[in-house]
């Protein structure tokens, strides 16, 4: 039996790989998610880090910080949102009149199901992690974002200017 903090890492660990195959393959993914779309689940623990630090328990993110953190449009976010909130797993609301912006807190029935997600991927997890190694794990998302920032810098084109005296000799 895992300790809670074993247990925790695994769970950190597991929403990254799963945040960093969603990215890269969606489709194999896609068969670990009974009751949330990969996108849901990514958008409920988004909302929930971002409530680390907020006066409110549940969590409060904007959509457009939603957006911007899950690199979908915010067509495609309030529409998942709308979904999200039909099913009573998220409250959308908004600051003043609405012009401040609009927001989102996840529900007790929102934290629920993302817990239930969370089981599932945290047993397929362990196991994947048994086989290849929590340290070679931990490595292996550490380079994958190393690889990410390069490809972004790539697409922003942004050069890498440590290293550049190398080039020049």
């Amino acid at each position: 039996m895992q300790s809670r903090n074993e247990q925790s890492d695994v769970e950190k660990l597991a929403y990254e790989l799963t945040y960093h195959r969603y990215l890269m393959n969606k489709s194999r993914t896609q068969n670990l998610f009974t009751e949330l779309t990969i996108q849901e689940y990514i958008a409920l623990h988004t909302i929930t880090k971002a409530s680390s630090g907020c006066e409110h328990p549940q969590g409060k993110m904007y959509l457009r910080d939603l957006s911007d953190a899950m690199r979908i449009s915010i067509h495609i976010v309030s529409k998942m949102v709308g979904d999200l909130k039909e099913r009573g797993l998220v409250i959308w609301s908004h600051d003043g009149d609405g012009s401040d912006g609009t927001y989102i807190t996840i529900t007790e029935s929102g934290i629920a199901s993302m817990n239930r997600q969370d089981k599932i991927l945290d047993e397929y997890y362990s196991r994947v992690i048994e086989k290849f190694g929590h340290d070679n794990m931990i490595s292996l998302l550490k380079e994958i974002d190393k690889l990410e920032k390069v490809m972004n810098d790539e697409f922003s084109g942004k050069e890498d200017t440590e290293g550049q005296d190398d080039k020049t000799e």
